[in-house]
């Protein structure tokens, strides 16, 4: 686990040849075919289960997540097989190891719209009121700031109920790499250089090209809809860059919130890849 651009997707793959393990991606993005560069997608991504499985168009939440990762899991437990799970989705991995029930049946369109309703006339402050009325621990774990995932944690609380799933018989570890901020923000800032260097912006309008709408659940990846919209309104793409990596910034900033509160998580403490790599080999 990991902030974005702390280095873990070079860890897992370090820790995947020392182990001889599979590599599970658990990032919520990187699942979509096409979104490549902005996603920070693995150069080698054979190597990975569950990235370039879907179209930007189609939905990808914890449920199918888990349903998805189990597949794997069970099939690498059977085979005796190690596995590394790598992502910035914090919900993912903690839903997966600390065996949530997975999201069960889609709520009736009324519901959704009674809270594309609530929002709409009565805002975001209504919603939160409502979630935290009906499940307190289901508003702790919610970005309270992101209407769509308040909507969906109340949309859960009326859909029917699902089975806990409950992971092959492991022995588990989860470690994470998490810069000082200072050094975090600098490889926030290259990152995103070097990503608009190899060509973000034209791979925004390649998914455009094919039709791909501002909506699409692709398309809220982080710096995707910002540039979409640059190019349709036909604004200056000066300091594009600089909003690019604050809205970065921000991210990382909410993930190394999540992983404080995350369970039996350990800090790796170098900032060295091969460091990080048999200090945690060591713990395993």
């Amino acid at each position: 686990m990991g902030p974005t651009a702390s280095g873990k997707t070079a860890l897992a793959e370090a820790l995947a040849d020392s182990l001889d393990a599979e590599l599970l991606n658990a990032d919520a993005f990187q699942v979509y075919r096409g979104l490549n560069i902005g996603t920070a997608k693995p150069v080698e991504r054979g190597r990975y289960h569950l990235v370039d499985i879907l179209e930007p168009t189609e939905p990808f939440g914890l449920g199918a997540f888990i349903s998805k990762a189990m597949v794997v899991l069970s099939d690498a437990f059977r085979a005796k097989r190690s596995v590394v799970v790598v992502g910035g989705s914090g919900l993912y991995i903690r839903g997966l190891f600390e065996e949530y029930a997975s999201v069960g049946a889609k709520p009736d369109p009324s519901v959704r719209r009674f809270y594309e309703d609530v929002e709409r006339h009565q805002g975001l402050e209504a919603l939160v009121k409502l979630l935290t009325e009906r499940s307190l621990a289901d508003a702790e774990r919610t970005d309270l700031r992101n209407p769509l995932r308040v909507r969906r944690a109340l949309e859960r609380l009326d859909s029917a109920p699902a089975e806990a799933h409950r992971l092959p018989a492991f022995v588990k570890h989860k470690v994470a790499v998490s810069p000082e901020p200072e050094v975090l923000d600098r490889r926030i800032k290259q990152r995103v250089l070097a990503m608009l260097e190899q060509g973000w912006i034209e791979e925004v309008q390649m998914l455009m090209l094919r039709g791909i709408p501002l909506d699409a659940p692709g398309m809220r990846a982080i710096g995707y809809r910002e540039i979409a919209t640059r190019l349709i309104e036909g604004t200056p793409l000066e300091g594009l860059e600089e909003e690019l990596a604050l809205r970065t910034r921000q991210y990382a900033k909410r993930q190394r919130t999540w992983l404080r509160s995350e369970p039996n998580l350990h800090f790796l403490r170098s900032e060295d890849c091969e460091a990080q790599r048999k200090e945690a080999v060591f713990l395993l």
